[in-house]
């Protein structure tokens, strides 16, 4: 998130210095709100990708979405294709390479973080000169501004409790805060755009019930959660899903709780 605006405009070459903006919505799904001349340029940038012999960028989903919704959304774009069901489909296979999703782009991060960290051990523990630069992660300001008593802004993810007021009260919503040493104060948004809101809802739905199983330990909240996920329900049956749902509380075995 701390990073969206700036990487959007970058990319489009625009100005990224003295550029003010809201985002609101709710976690890998808050929406930011733009001028009609950075919606023109995404727009012909997407068009001159999707041309005949054009050249494929890293942001093709989210400029999409821009265009059938008309707002920008926070997470990228590879995780968009996975928490909204139009872009990875058995029935349109082509979409993938149109615009282009890496499929394998998660389970590729994790190997080479993996490898990464066994260098890191060594590092950490055998080179005296390591240095600490601070890096645009919010944990240290955070930790800064309660002690100092310097607000700072962030883009914090809190219970709703009528923040975003067309959105469920017990949601975690994604919201300006203020910190400072009263802690993280989230600000008031109101109603989000109708159909940003509904996508939301889409996936606030199996955030729930998820929490709901966690506590009950019953297989039928898992099934209820996996039934509502919108990328699931789009491509499988219902017993499709559940039966998908057992191979993998199975398959985990004992690092999984005993589900009834």
């Amino acid at each position: 998130m701390q990073v969206c605006a700036s990487h959007l405009l970058g990319f489009l070459e625009m100005p990224t210095d003295n550029v003010q903006w809201k985002i609101a919505g709710i976690n890998h799904m808050a929406w930011l709100d733009l001028y009609p001349e950075i919606k023109r340029r995404a727009a012909a940038k997407n068009a001159a990708a999707l041309a005949p012999g054009g050249e494929k960028h890293w942001d093709m989903v989210r400029y999409e979405m821009m265009r059938h919704f008309g707002y920008y959304i926070t997470e990228s774009s590879e995780h968009n294709a996975e928490y909204t069901p139009y872009w990875i489909k058995a029935k349109y296979p082509q979409l993938v390479d149109q615009f282009n999703i890496p499929l394998d782009e998660y389970p590729r991060r994790c190997r080479d973080q993996i490898s990464r960290w066994a260098t890191m051990r060594e590092d950490l523990l055998k080179d005296q000169s390591l240095t600490h630069e601070r890096t645009h992660e919010y944990g240290s300001y955070i930790i800064e501004a309660m002690e100092t008593d310097v607000p700072y802004r962030i883009a914090g993810n809190v219970l709703n409790n009528g923040l975003i007021t067309n959105l469920p009260s017990k949601a975690v919503v994604e919201v300006a805060c203020l910190v400072d040493r009263n802690g993280v104060q989230p600000t008031f948004v109101g109603e989000l755009p109708p159909q940003l809101a509904a996508l939301n809802q889409t996936n606030i739905n199996p955030q729930i019930l998820t929490v709901e199983a966690a506590f009950s330990r019953k297989r039928e909240d898992i099934y209820h959660a996996a039934y509502l996920d919108p990328h699931t329900s789009a491509e499988l049956s219902l017993d499709d899903i559940r039966k998908l749902c057992d191979d993998l509380i199975e398959a985990h075995g004992p690092m999984m709780p005993k589900f009834s």
